[in-house]
């Protein structure tokens, strides 16, 4: 299983940086994801990382030993691409066989290492089909054979579920997982499905305009971004323009723009007179008798709950869960929302502008 290190990496086309001062290390049988918005980087990083392009500045190590000008053949690592690759006139068994048999395998050993990779895709039975008989789903299980067969501990997805229907992504998202973690393989996945992300990964990269903006667990992510852009592309959530009005040894006290004072948990590091961002996801938001008035703006049914979309008095769209059991209030109905203190998350108002900072492009 490799240890992949990258140590100040930049490509540069021109006066134009695809990445710029990146400093990752991926663990061994680590499943990675790569994560962030078209354009950002993500699959520029993944090509310097297998060796399809070589890094105008820094370097790339695997296991200790700096493979920055080494060619992909020679990385030892399966590449899975967003657009399945497969050599149409071969049928599934020859196109698996296709890289043990460049290595010099012989047609015996080709096949029985391409029927092993087959059996762990449950493709077994599909080895004398040809892709074009084959759904999506299906093609895309024969390229991650195909990435096994080669004997590659490192494996590169770059967007492989894109092209799929959604309950097949979602079905072929659990099972690379339990397939390569059964492995062993260290595996570095890039994709801008934020749900993709969040269900496979030990830990996702979060990448903006060509470099990272942080790197943590999922679950770290989601519940205490460091980084308010991570906040905003990272599930949902509501923003909110405030300063910081009070504060003692436990809580903020942060004031919106219509006066309303909001409790938060945590966030010793802001002084009186701060600007800050307020951001709370949905979930944590809820109606109380006293508030932040809000006037219901849109009220929309997703199955499992309904989403309320407010407007509040200090000007912010504020949007709340209620469970599917209860009655919604209707558009034009004045509500008071409260916010959970402890998952409250305040950041720093950033000096280019709230928008400027959560753009994705």
């Amino acid at each position: 299983m490799p240890h992949i290190s990258l140590d100040e990496v930049t490509m540069r086309f021109g006066d134009i940086y695809a990445v710029k001062d990146i400093d990752l290390v991926i663990r061994d049988g680590e499943y990675l994801t790569i994560l962030g918005p078209s354009g950002c980087g993500k699959t520029s990083l993944i090509k310097i990382i297998c060796g399809l392009w070589t890094p105008t500045e820094g370097r790339v190590s695997i296991d200790g030993v700096d493979v920055t000008d080494v060619p992909i053949e020679d990385r030892h690592v399966g590449y899975v691409f967003q657009n399945i690759a497969l050599f149409p006139h071969m049928k599934v068994l020859k196109n698996v066989s296709f890289g043990p048999r460049m290595q010099g395998r012989t047609v015996e050993e080709g096949r029985e290492i391409a029927e092993k990779s087959l059996r762990l895709v449950n493709m077994l039975e599909r080895l004398e089909m040809f892709p074009r008989e084959l759904s999506g789903g299906e093609q895309q299980k024969v390229s991650i054979a195909r990435a096994l067969a080669s004997g590659a501990r490192l494996m590169l997805l770059d967007e492989p579920l894109s092209a799929l229907d959604a309950r097949v992504r979602m079905d072929l998202r659990y099972e690379i997982r339990r397939l390569v973690k059964d492995l062993g393989i260290t595996v570095v996945h890039v994709t801008h499905d934020q749900d993709e992300a969040m269900s496979v990964s030990d830990r996702i990269v979060v990448m903006r305009n060509g470099g990272i903006v942080e790197t943590d667990t999922p679950m770290r992510l989601y519940r205490r971004p460091n980084n308010l852009f991570t906040a905003y592309f990272i599930g949902e959530t509501n923003l909110m323009e405030g300063m910081v009005s009070g504060k003692d040894d436990r809580n903020l006290l942060v004031r919106l723009r219509d006066g309303t004072d909001v409790k938060v948990g945590g966030n010793r590091h802001f002084q009186v007179n701060d600007g800050v961002i307020l951001s709370v996801r949905p979930e944590y938001v809820y109606t109380a008798k006293e508030g932040l008035h809000s006037t219901v703006l849109q009220v929309i049914y997703l199955g499992s709950y309904w989403r309320v979309v407010t407007r509040s008095n200090s000007a912010d769209i504020v949007e709340y869960n209620i469970p599917k059991h209860r009655e919604p209030p209707a558009i034009g109905d004045k509500v008071s929302l409260v916010f959970n203190r402890k998952m409250s998350m305040v950041y720093k108002r950033p000096r280019e502008g709230t928008s400027e900072a959560i753009r994705l492009e």
